[in-house]
């Protein structure tokens, strides 16, 4: 049976995506950093709750230790992220972006990222078909934020989509280092949860799609791509 593991994993695309498959028969450990709230949701998904907070190493250490015990791990979805927002639930712009509140971004959408993959990649390695899934974002692409008329080129923030670019680097890399592998960055699309303030135009059963999708590809699929659920958006 394939074991998958998901970070943050108790609500919104992260919840939608273990929910899936779950339901596509992987065995999925629902990745949460409150413990509370991560077994109730393993408890009503039928999953494998896992404590696991992306910017404590000796969490991730510790989730390393409990998925191994459980039998190894064959899908990584690096689900967890934040979009720094301020009053009225406002994006923050060039004007008031601060070194430190780009900091906070990086540490969970990149070095987040970064940490947990080398944390599981030993368990990945031994897997016969190992697949890694970033949650990457359409605003990480330059061509569209950077085209004047395209919907992406109105988004003011900087600490987000920068972070989202550094995730499609990331995975490009890891890409061509593990070829054995298969390691892409999927856009969900602007879904409806509270890391936009639930101003999302999609529903989370539709922006679970692409991750879905890439979490079953085979020995065969795609690796180092970035795509949404239509096909392969432009860096």
């Amino acid at each position: 049976m394939t074991a998958t593991l998901i970070t943050g994993a108790n609500k919104g695309l992260g919840y939608e995506t273990a929910r899936r498959l779950v339901e596509a028969g992987h065995t999925v450990y629902i990745g949460s950093r409150d413990p509370e709230r991560g077994r109730q949701a393993a408890e009503r998904l039928g999953a494998r709750f896992v404590q696991l907070d992306v910017t404590d190493d000796a969490s991730v250490a510790a989730a390393v230790r409990t998925v191994e015990a459980g039998g190894g791990l064959d899908v990584l979805v690096n689900n967890a992220g934040v979009e720094e927002r301020g009053e009225g639930n406002a994006v923050i712009g060039a004007a008031d972006v601060t070194a430190d509140l780009m900091r906070g971004t990086f540490e969970i959408n990149v070095f987040g990222t970064v940490r947990v993959t080398h944390a599981f990649l030993p368990l990945l390695q031994r897997s016969a078909s190992p697949v890694v899934v970033n949650v990457s974002s359409g605003l990480a692409s330059l061509t569209e934020i950077s085209t004047p008329g395209n919907p992406r080129h109105a988004y003011p923030g900087v600490a987000y989509p920068a972070s989202k670019v550094a995730v499609n680097m990331i995975t490009v890399q890891f890409a061509k280092a593990f070829p054995a592998m298969r390691i892409n960055a999927v856009e969900p699309g602007f879904t409806k949860t509270d890391l936009n303030g639930n101003t999302g135009i999609q529903t989370v059963e539709q922006g679970a799609e692409i991750i879905v999708r890439m979490a079953q590809v085979g020995p065969d699929g795609p690796t180092g791509s970035y795509a949404d659920a239509e096909g392969p958006l432009p860096w």
